[in-house]
């Protein structure tokens, strides 16, 4: 089965990491992340920042020379970031900015709206959201005024299941990601989301899984196998993430 990671981080110790909450991640390379994916039918993926990377993305930039041209950049910026270095981003495949909400690391909430409909107007940008599903209810005045963007990690929280839900009838992706990190069995969750939208789900590895209880394995695809059909598992795997990170790319 081919797979577009939709969800991967590289962490670089060449480049500036920044604690979050006490944690620092180990390593992990490009070279790190090929091993550990070199039985895949790999055909791209989704390089997303860390909290731990603040607003530096000059490891984003070096990590998508070294991993290939049908890997995308999602960055962290700060709001008022010039539009000449937007452009250089754009131009180092980069396609979407994420506001990471539940750790920090990235800009404030209320720079949300305008940032994001911002980059998505100006460069096609869409947002990611690293957000308790929990708390979407509170937040829903926020998100209604943003035009494009995902939820990582399956929303994180059986409380803000119907939250979800009503975004993906909207539709907002979710990412089918980080298996160890929820507090519910993903494939009910998964399969409800489906039915909504057979576009709205985005597989990805999470890799290395910094800080989360039960980090990704062969166990997380197998699940995805042994529960949806041979074109609900496409749209999953690869289908659905080539044409969420740009329909104008070839991959």
């Amino acid at each position: 089965m081919k797979i577009f990671d939709a969800h991967f981080h590289i962490i670089n110790p060449d480049f500036p990491l920044v604690e979050n909450n006490g944690y620092l991640p180990p390593a992990f390379t490009v070279e790190n992340y090929k091993q550990q994916t070199k039985e895949f039918n790999s055909v791209g993926g989704a390089i997303v920042s860390g909290s731990f990377q603040a607003f530096d993305q000059e490891y984003l930039i070096h990590a998508l020379q070294k991993v290939g041209n049908n890997y995308v950049g999602v960055a962290n910026i700060p709001f008022n970031l010039a539009d000449e270095e937007l452009r250089r981003l754009q131009n180092s495949n980069i396609v979407a900015v994420r506001f990471n909400l539940k750790r920090g690391g990235s800009e404030t909430i209320d720079k949300l709206p305008q940032l994001s409909n911002k980059l998505f107007d100006d460069y096609g940008w869409h947002t990611e959201l690293y957000v308790d599903a929990k708390n979407l209810k509170e937040l829903n005045p926020l998100l209604s005024k943003i035009q494009k963007f995902s939820i990582d990690h399956l929303g994180l929280s059986k409380e803000g299941l119907p939250e979800l839900y009503a975004w993906v009838e909207k539709g907002v992706r979710v990412k089918a990601t980080g298996f160890g990190r929820v507090n519910f069995n993903p494939i009910p969750v998964m399969r409800q989301i489906y039915d909504i939208n057979p576009k709205a789900l985005l597989f990805g590895t999470d890799l290395p899984s910094t800080r989360a209880k039960i980090p990704f394995s062969q166990k997380d695809i197998n699940i995805i196998i042994d529960n949806f059909s041979m074109s609900e598992q496409e749209n999953i795997f690869y289908k659905n993430a080539q044409q969420w990170y740009n329909k104008s790319r070839h991959f």
